[in-house]
């Protein structure tokens, strides 16, 4: 007997989904709540775990293709309902495996050498389930001609060639053989890195030199992203250029080029919908931008002097960012159309902040959602920042955790800009921007006397919808958060 696997229903909004990537095939065993596949909908990418043990006997949605919730997505049995036949196999398993990968180094024909044994493609549910990205997102759209074990090596020196004939290889089990050579298979190593591995990433550890069988991965089920390789190949360059440090430290160090240079990509689900989303917003919406500097240097300081009892206590590291989120709140509650939404001809101001904050991951940019954020200090802050940033990587979120937003903060200063444009995403009807603390001469008055000090800066950048929301509306609120960071007084919502 055998049992179909539906999708599940993923969030109170989610009505379909696409699946990107089956990480089982016909003839595996599956364990319960060991991963099937990977969906990608309009809110998030996830895995489908198994609800059942047993064997895939039959896929019947194939990848990108987009079903809706409740789709019967694969048979699962006991096996003895699977024929020779790999109808209803994933793509990767239609691969021809009449005959078995020639050994490089055995001077015998292919056919007179012994097959060995295919290691098993399982991988304990434990593995599976664990996962760190930003927010590659890219790598995960690329589909890959091997998903199962590593290609097994060829035996060196086979011996004569035996009396019966080899047994046949099933096709899911010599797939990654015959589609990709051996070297650009993932290499079995540890253990922690057997799982599948991106073209681009293969192709990066190339250009590298890094060997994939050295790299714990750190995506998704011990998954070995681009950020891995690129860590691998920095160790390995600082390790070979040690002796010479003091004679290199001045050369330049060119970009990097990067693998997907002369490519082309599909658009994901998750890119498409953005892209989408974004022209509805821009064309529904009238949408301009304010900008004030901040002198922040008394934050700093006042960082400085708690950032190790905080972090010994809580466990996280005080950036800048929890210190601008709380102030943003409270302004939120000060000037509530900067938090409101247009429903109709009505404007809608809620009794409540809920911040969403933009993470940059492998995917795409993602926004999820912390909920009563004007209830929480700086240690609540940056506690949660820490956990959604987290997860929204390791692409362990919930679809309902990226809903409900109705302010956004986005830290472009992250990646050392002074300050953008954002875009506001509707219902949503302002996003503040936060560009990089940076330390410059400044004109500063101490008791009518004017001079010159070096001081800690930022831009923070207010784009806003003007249908319902004036420039002074604007002003009005940006001038709040600024004094409030410039005050510096925190010292009662540190929250340790």
């Amino acid at each position: 007997m055998s049992e179909s696997v539906s999708l599940p229903a993923l969030g109170e909004s989610v009505t379909e989904g696409t699946v990107t990537r089956w990480l089982k095939n016909v003839g595996d065993r599956v364990e319960v709540d060991e991963p099937l596949l990977e969906v990608s909908t309009d809110k998030v990418d996830t895995e489908i775990p198994s609800p059942v043990a047993g064997v895939i006997e039959k896929i019947l949605v194939q990848e990108d293709e987009t079903v809706e919730v409740g789709t019967a997505l694969v048979e699962i049995g006991d096996g003895s309902s699977q024929g020779s036949s790999d109808e209803g196999s994933a793509p990767e398993a239609e691969a021809p495996a009449a005959e078995p990968a020639p050994a490089e180094e055995a001077p015998a024909p292919v056919e007179e050498q012994p097959v060995p044994e295919a290691p098993s493609t399982e991988q304990p549910a434990d593995e599976a389930a664990t996962a760190p990205a930003e927010d590659a997102p890219e790598a995960e759209d690329e589909k890959g001609n091997a998903y199962g074990a590593a290609a097994q090596p060829a035996a060196p020196n086979a011996p004569s060639a035996p009396t019966e004939a080899p047994a046949p290889v099933s096709a899911a089990s010599s797939a990654p053989a015959a589609s990709a050579p051996a070297e650009q298979s993932a290499p079995a190593g540890d253990g922690s890195n057997s799982g599948y591995v991106t073209p681009l990433v293969r192709r990066l550890a190339q250009q590298e030199g890094v060997d994939l069988s050295t790299v714990s991965g750190t995506g998704v089920g011990g998954r070995i992203r681009k950020e891995d390789v690129l860590e691998a190949a920095k160790a390995k360059t600082t390790s070979s250029a040690a002796p010479a440090a003091a004679s290199t430290e001045a050369a330049r160090k060119p970009l990097e080029t990067s693998p997907l240079r002369g490519t082309t990509q599909p658009m994901s689900r998750l890119r498409k919908v953005v892209a989408q989303r974004a022209v509805e917003s821009m064309q529904s919406s009238a949408q301009l931008t304010s900008v004030v500097e901040v002198d922040v240097t008394k934050i700093a300081q006042f960082r400085d002097q708690v950032k190790g009892e905080f972090h010994s206590k809580t466990g996280n590291k005080l950036s800048f960012l929890p210190f601008f989120a709380l102030a943003a709140t409270e302004a939120l509650k000060a000037y509530p159309v900067i938090n409101a939404t247009i429903d109709g001809d009505q404007i809608v101001y809620p009794d409540h902040e809920n911040l969403s904050i933009a993470v940059d991951t492998e995917r795409g940019l993602l926004t999820p959602v912390i909920r009563d954020a004007s209830s929480l200090d700086l240690n609540g802050f940056a506690t949660q920042i820490a956990d959604l940033a987290a997860r929204t990587r390791d692409n362990k979120l919930k679809p309902d955790e990226l809903a409900g937003g109705t302010f956004t903060l986005t830290n472009t200063g992250s990646r050392g800009a002074l300050f953008d444009t954002p875009v506001v995403f509707l219902p949503q009807v302002a996003i503040l921007g936060t560009g990089i603390v940076t330390k410059k001469p400044v004109v500063i008055s101490n008791g009518g006397v004017e001079s010159i000090a070096i001081r800690s800066m930022v831009y923070l950048a207010l784009s806003y919808d003007h249908r319902i929301v004036d420039g002074a509306d604007a002003s009005r609120f940006l001038v709040a958060v600024k004094n409030r960071l410039e005050d510096g007084n925190f010292q009662n919502d540190l929250g340790i």
